[in-house]
């Protein structure tokens, strides 16, 4: 097969209900050379069951582990990776069928380093719900963008491997905001590429971990903090001042 492999990382913690639907969304791909690992968090519900529904399917692994948070649990999945490129699904989201055929070919150009998309929105029942929200998408270099706002959707991005061999997976030590922090580090040296198409089916629904204003003030000041203390000379004191007042004003 002449297609690269492609590794999707679906780490999930009790989500039994979902976790089928966004495998089979996965393994549904009109581009087929995939693998499916899922890394269960220390899973306390049916999930372990639901996953003896794949266990004859060469295409996923099952990696249970202790409950020891997100950032460790993508990053487990991440280490197990087989493929040339690494993409993510969350456990109660889904992908569009035609999602790796639309992001990949933007990857011959070697300069890019990761490709997302528009998402869509459905309710916990899976209806579709109407566009909430829109944000503003960048191409190319993005730093100075993404210094102001996380403004690409997580489970929409595709990352080539060698953007973790170079620059490093999930930082472990934060508690939320690991996919800013880690698109910043890779826009440093690699271009992103947007498409408008919505590949990546988002759920909103009761169950979600409810908005922490205060801690995520607090942890986008210390991934602030990290990231400028590491490319100290990157951005422009103009671009850097514009940055904090967003962070103060925004969370």
């Amino acid at each position: 097969m002449n297609e690269p492999l492609v590794s999707v990382v679906i780490a999930t913690y009790n989500m039994g209900q979902y976790l089928p639907d966004a495998i089979h969304s996965v393994l549904a791909q009109t581009y087929q050379n995939i693998e499916v690992v899922v890394v269960d968090d220390g899973s306390e519900d049916d999930t372990s069951i639901k996953m003896k529904g794949f266990a004859n399917n060469s295409k996923v692994r099952y990696l249970p582990q202790k409950n020891l948070g997100q950032p460790k649990a993508k990053n487990a999945g991440v280490k197990a990776c087989k493929g040339e490129f690494i993409a993510f699904c969350d456990a109660d989201d889904l992908w569009s069928a035609d999602k790796l055929e639309k992001q990949l070919p933007f990857f011959d150009d070697p300069l890019i380093g990761v490709v997302y998309s528009e998402v869509s929105n459905i309710d916990g029942k899976g209806d579709v719900l109407r566009d909430v929200e829109r944000y503003s998408r960048y191409n190319g270099q993005v730093t100075e963008k993404l210094i102001m706002s996380n403004f690409i959707p997580f489970g929409s991005a595709i990352i080539r491997k060698e953007c973790v061999d170079e620059l490093g997976a999930f930082d472990e030590s934060l508690p939320m905001g690991i996919d800013w922090d880690l698109w910043l580090r890779y826009s440093t040296r690699y271009l992103f590429q947007y498409i408008p198409d919505q590949t990546y089916i988002y759920r909103i629904w009761e169950g979600q971990m409810s908005s922490n204003h205060r801690g995520r003030y607090r942890n986008a000041e210390k991934i602030m903090r990290k990231f400028l203390k590491q490319y100290p000379d990157l951005l422009s004191p103009e671009i850097v001042k514009v940055a904090w007042a967003d962070i103060y004003t925004n969370y």
